[in-house]
Protein backbone atom coordinates (compact mmCIF):
# COMPACT_ATOMS: atom_id res chain seq x y z
CA UNK A 1 0.00 0.00 0.00
CA UNK A 2 2.81 2.35 0.93
CA UNK A 3 4.65 1.61 -2.31
CA UNK A 4 1.52 2.24 -4.38
CA UNK A 5 0.98 5.61 -2.67
CA UNK A 6 4.56 6.66 -3.33
CA UNK A 7 4.23 5.61 -6.98
CA UNK A 8 1.13 7.79 -7.48
CA UNK A 9 2.92 10.69 -5.80
CA UNK A 10 5.95 10.46 -8.12
CA UNK A 11 3.72 10.16 -11.21
CA UNK A 12 1.82 13.26 -10.12
CA UNK A 13 5.02 15.29 -9.74
CA UNK A 14 6.21 14.24 -13.19
CA UNK A 15 2.89 15.18 -14.84
CA UNK A 16 2.90 18.61 -13.17
CA UNK A 17 6.47 19.23 -14.33
CA UNK A 18 5.61 18.33 -17.94
CA UNK A 19 2.59 20.59 -17.88
CA UNK A 20 4.75 23.50 -16.70
CA UNK A 21 7.28 22.86 -19.48
CA UNK A 22 4.55 22.79 -22.16
CA UNK A 23 3.11 26.03 -20.84
CA UNK A 24 6.47 27.82 -20.97
CA UNK A 25 6.97 26.80 -24.61
CA UNK A 26 3.55 27.80 -25.93
CA UNK A 27 2.64 30.93 -24.03
CA UNK A 28 4.19 34.33 -24.92
CA UNK A 29 5.23 36.39 -21.89
CA UNK A 30 2.91 39.33 -21.25
CA UNK A 31 5.72 41.88 -21.42
CA UNK A 32 6.51 40.82 -25.02
CA UNK A 33 2.83 40.96 -25.96
CA UNK A 34 2.70 44.55 -24.72
CA UNK A 35 5.71 45.77 -26.71
CA UNK A 36 4.88 48.12 -29.64
CA UNK A 37 5.55 47.02 -33.21
CA UNK A 38 8.89 48.06 -34.64
CA UNK A 39 8.56 51.02 -37.03
CA UNK A 40 11.10 53.13 -38.90
CA UNK A 41 12.71 55.79 -36.74
CA UNK A 42 12.28 58.52 -39.35
CA UNK A 43 9.15 60.61 -38.91
CA UNK A 44 10.05 63.73 -40.87
CA UNK A 45 8.00 65.52 -43.49
CA UNK A 46 9.31 65.30 -47.05
CA UNK A 47 8.40 68.06 -49.48
CA UNK A 48 8.58 66.86 -53.07
CA UNK A 49 8.25 69.21 -56.06
CA UNK A 50 7.74 67.65 -59.51
CA UNK A 51 8.33 69.91 -62.52
CA UNK A 52 7.49 68.95 -66.09
CA UNK A 53 4.84 68.37 -68.73
CA UNK A 54 2.40 65.59 -69.65
CA UNK A 55 4.89 62.92 -68.56
CA UNK A 56 4.87 64.38 -65.04
CA UNK A 57 1.16 65.15 -64.79
CA UNK A 58 0.36 61.65 -66.07
CA UNK A 59 -1.71 62.34 -69.16
CA UNK A 60 -4.19 59.50 -69.88
CA UNK A 61 -3.53 57.57 -66.65
CA UNK A 62 -5.30 57.67 -63.29
CA UNK A 63 -4.53 60.35 -60.70
CA UNK A 64 -2.45 57.96 -58.61
CA UNK A 65 -0.70 56.34 -61.60
CA UNK A 66 1.63 59.21 -62.55
CA UNK A 67 5.22 58.63 -61.55
CA UNK A 68 5.45 61.31 -58.80
CA UNK A 69 2.55 59.72 -56.92
CA UNK A 70 3.83 56.19 -57.50
CA UNK A 71 7.19 57.36 -56.17
CA UNK A 72 5.49 58.79 -53.08
CA UNK A 73 3.56 55.56 -52.52
CA UNK A 74 6.71 53.47 -52.89
CA UNK A 75 8.49 55.60 -50.29
CA UNK A 76 5.55 55.33 -47.90
CA UNK A 77 5.55 51.56 -48.28
CA UNK A 78 9.08 51.55 -46.87
CA UNK A 79 8.76 54.46 -44.45
CA UNK A 80 5.13 54.46 -43.28
CA UNK A 81 5.74 57.16 -40.65
CA UNK A 82 6.81 59.68 -43.27
CA UNK A 83 4.59 62.58 -44.24
CA UNK A 84 5.23 63.18 -47.95
CA UNK A 85 3.79 66.31 -49.54
CA UNK A 86 3.80 66.35 -53.35
CA UNK A 87 3.41 69.52 -55.40
CA UNK A 88 3.24 69.16 -59.18
CA UNK A 89 3.82 72.01 -61.61
CA UNK A 90 3.19 70.43 -65.00
CA UNK A 91 0.67 70.53 -67.83
CA UNK A 92 0.29 68.61 -71.06
CA UNK A 93 1.91 70.43 -73.97
CA UNK A 94 4.30 72.56 -71.94
CA UNK A 95 7.65 73.50 -73.43
CA UNK A 96 10.59 74.75 -71.39
CA UNK A 97 9.25 78.28 -71.93
CA UNK A 98 5.82 77.36 -70.57
CA UNK A 99 7.35 75.74 -67.50
CA UNK A 100 9.52 78.77 -66.79
CA UNK A 101 6.45 81.03 -67.00
CA UNK A 102 4.42 78.74 -64.74
CA UNK A 103 7.19 78.72 -62.14
CA UNK A 104 7.28 82.50 -62.19
CA UNK A 105 3.54 82.57 -61.60
CA UNK A 106 3.46 79.97 -58.83
CA UNK A 107 6.69 80.86 -57.04
CA UNK A 108 7.22 77.49 -55.32
CA UNK A 109 9.07 77.42 -52.01
CA UNK A 110 12.77 76.65 -51.70
CA UNK A 111 12.43 74.20 -48.81
CA UNK A 112 11.86 71.06 -50.89
CA UNK A 113 13.69 67.87 -49.98
CA UNK A 114 13.31 66.46 -53.49
CA UNK A 115 12.80 68.08 -56.90
CA UNK A 116 12.36 66.18 -60.14
CA UNK A 117 12.53 67.76 -63.59
CA UNK A 118 11.34 66.15 -66.83
CA UNK A 119 10.93 68.58 -69.71
CA UNK A 120 11.70 69.01 -73.41
CA UNK A 121 9.53 66.69 -75.44
CA UNK A 122 7.21 69.49 -76.52
CA UNK A 123 10.15 71.60 -77.62
CA UNK A 124 11.00 68.74 -79.96
CA UNK A 125 7.38 67.98 -80.97
CA UNK A 126 6.56 71.62 -81.71
CA UNK A 127 9.71 72.06 -83.75
CA UNK A 128 11.26 74.69 -81.49
CA UNK A 129 14.92 75.49 -82.19
CA UNK A 130 17.23 73.21 -80.22
CA UNK A 131 19.08 76.34 -79.13
CA UNK A 132 15.99 77.26 -77.08
CA UNK A 133 16.37 74.09 -75.04
CA UNK A 134 20.11 74.72 -74.71
CA UNK A 135 19.26 78.10 -73.23
CA UNK A 136 16.24 77.29 -71.08
CA UNK A 137 17.03 73.84 -69.68
CA UNK A 138 20.04 75.16 -67.72
CA UNK A 139 17.82 77.93 -66.37
CA UNK A 140 15.21 75.39 -65.26
CA UNK A 141 17.85 73.24 -63.62
CA UNK A 142 19.12 76.24 -61.65
CA UNK A 143 15.57 76.91 -60.50
CA UNK A 144 15.16 73.27 -59.49
CA UNK A 145 18.34 73.47 -57.42
CA UNK A 146 17.07 76.66 -55.80
CA UNK A 147 13.77 74.96 -54.92
CA UNK A 148 15.78 72.15 -53.30
CA UNK A 149 17.34 74.68 -50.96
CA UNK A 150 20.44 74.97 -53.10
CA UNK A 151 21.28 71.28 -52.68
CA UNK A 152 22.20 69.79 -56.05
CA UNK A 153 22.08 66.29 -54.58
CA UNK A 154 18.36 66.67 -53.91
CA UNK A 155 17.52 67.22 -57.58
CA UNK A 156 16.83 64.45 -60.09
CA UNK A 157 16.42 65.03 -63.81
CA UNK A 158 14.47 62.35 -65.67
CA UNK A 159 15.25 61.71 -69.34
CA UNK A 160 12.68 62.45 -72.04
CA UNK A 161 10.62 59.42 -73.16
CA UNK A 162 10.73 58.48 -76.84
CA UNK A 163 7.23 58.68 -78.27
CA UNK A 164 8.47 57.34 -81.62
CA UNK A 165 7.88 53.90 -80.09
CA UNK A 166 4.13 54.42 -79.80
CA UNK A 167 1.36 54.04 -82.39
CA UNK A 168 1.07 57.85 -82.47
CA UNK A 169 4.79 58.24 -83.12
CA UNK A 170 4.80 55.56 -85.79
CA UNK A 171 2.06 57.44 -87.63
CA UNK A 172 3.92 60.75 -87.39
CA UNK A 173 5.67 60.19 -90.71
CA UNK A 174 9.25 60.17 -89.46
CA UNK A 175 9.75 58.20 -86.22
CA UNK A 176 13.49 57.89 -86.86
CA UNK A 177 13.82 61.68 -86.76
CA UNK A 178 11.93 61.78 -83.46
CA UNK A 179 14.36 59.29 -81.92
CA UNK A 180 17.41 61.16 -83.18
CA UNK A 181 16.16 64.45 -81.78
CA UNK A 182 15.13 62.94 -78.45
CA UNK A 183 18.66 61.53 -78.17
CA UNK A 184 20.04 65.01 -78.86
CA UNK A 185 17.92 66.56 -76.11
CA UNK A 186 18.76 63.88 -73.59
CA UNK A 187 22.48 63.99 -74.36
CA UNK A 188 22.55 67.72 -73.71
CA UNK A 189 20.58 67.40 -70.46
CA UNK A 190 22.75 64.53 -69.25
CA UNK A 191 25.98 66.40 -69.94
CA UNK A 192 24.73 69.56 -68.26
CA UNK A 193 23.51 67.64 -65.21
CA UNK A 194 26.88 65.94 -64.92
CA UNK A 195 28.63 69.31 -64.94
CA UNK A 196 26.40 70.46 -62.07
CA UNK A 197 26.58 67.27 -60.02
CA UNK A 198 22.88 66.55 -60.53
CA UNK A 199 21.55 63.00 -60.94
CA UNK A 200 20.24 62.17 -64.41
CA UNK A 201 18.04 59.07 -64.58
CA UNK A 202 17.58 57.45 -67.98
CA UNK A 203 14.11 55.97 -68.56
CA UNK A 204 14.07 56.47 -72.34
CA UNK A 205 15.00 52.88 -73.04
CA UNK A 206 11.90 51.75 -71.14
CA UNK A 207 9.65 53.74 -73.48
CA UNK A 208 11.48 52.29 -76.48
CA UNK A 209 9.87 48.96 -75.65
CA UNK A 210 6.45 50.44 -76.38
CA UNK A 211 5.94 48.72 -79.72
CA UNK A 212 7.10 45.28 -78.60
CA UNK A 213 5.29 45.65 -75.26
CA UNK A 214 2.04 47.61 -75.83
CA UNK A 215 1.12 47.52 -72.12
CA UNK A 216 3.74 50.22 -71.63
CA UNK A 217 1.63 52.66 -73.67
CA UNK A 218 -1.51 54.37 -72.35
CA UNK A 219 -4.88 54.07 -74.08
CA UNK A 220 -4.25 57.29 -76.01
CA UNK A 221 -1.52 55.46 -77.96
CA UNK A 222 1.01 58.16 -77.05
CA UNK A 223 1.82 58.52 -73.37
CA UNK A 224 3.34 56.02 -70.93
CA UNK A 225 0.96 53.72 -69.07
CA UNK A 226 0.74 53.09 -65.33
CA UNK A 227 3.00 50.08 -65.84
CA UNK A 228 5.59 52.18 -67.66
CA UNK A 229 5.56 54.75 -64.86
CA UNK A 230 6.06 51.98 -62.30
CA UNK A 231 9.21 51.02 -64.20
CA UNK A 232 10.33 54.66 -64.05
CA UNK A 233 9.89 54.50 -60.28
CA UNK A 234 11.90 51.27 -60.07
CA UNK A 235 14.87 53.29 -61.33
CA UNK A 236 14.16 56.43 -59.36
CA UNK A 237 13.43 54.85 -55.99
CA UNK A 238 16.91 53.59 -54.96
CA UNK A 239 18.46 56.91 -56.00
CA UNK A 240 15.86 58.93 -54.12
CA UNK A 241 16.23 56.78 -50.99
CA UNK A 242 19.98 57.38 -50.97
CA UNK A 243 19.38 61.10 -51.28
CA UNK A 244 16.70 61.39 -48.60
CA UNK A 245 17.86 58.86 -46.05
Amino acid sequence: MYLKTMLYFIIGILMFSCAQEDKSETEIPQEIMNEPETTPETDNTINYLALGDSYTIGQSVCSTCKFPIQLKDSLLARYPNMDIEVKIIATTGWTTTNLINAIENEQPSSNNDLVTLLIGVNNQYQGKPFSLYQSEFPSLLEKAIKFAGGRTDNVVVVSIPDYAYTPFGQNSGNPEKITQEIDQYNAFANTHCSSKGVSFVNITDITRQGLSNPELVANDNLHPSEIAYSKFVDRLLPIVIRKLF
